[in-house]
């Protein structure tokens, strides 16, 4: 049996799509909602799967704080890299998988969502792909 555990959490920030070529090249902001999802195969001894107060707290530290009521265009590593959702989806996933490294949880997939009807689902690298 397998759990999948996830929180959700938003930050505010602006951002520009370098060379995209129409209106979401000028800056703009969005409340970015981001969904990070973890599994386990066992509980522990009370019953979680994993902490769903330490997995906010992590994406928080780790992430939020980082980027909320920031111009990520000059936030690294958008500052080099296009704030696109995917981007940072990826980022997002990146900095979970480190933080989340020998927890007991696996880290499944991240979601940025910038609006309430476009999102982006990052699970990170596949074997054999």
């Amino acid at each position: 049996m397998v759990y999948e555990i996830a929180i959700r959490a938003h930050f505010d920030a602006a951002h520009a799509l370098r060379g995209y070529g129409g209106k979401c090249e000028k800056l703009h902001g969005h409340r970015f909602q981001v969904v990070v999802c973890v599994a386990a195969e066992e509980l522990n001894e009370i019953g979680l799967a994993y902490d769903f107060t330490a997995l906010k707290r992590i994406l928080n530290e780790r992430v939020i704080s980082r980027l909320d009521h920031t111009n990520l265009n000059e936030t690294p590593p958008f500052n080099e890299v296009n704030p696109s959702s995917e981007n940072v989806a990826r980022f997002v996933y990146e900095e979970m998988k480190e933080a989340l490294a020998g927890v007991g949880a696996q880290l499944k997939w991240v979601q940025v969502w910038e609006s309430p009807d476009a999102w982006v689902t990052y699970y990170g690298e596949r074997s054999g792909t």
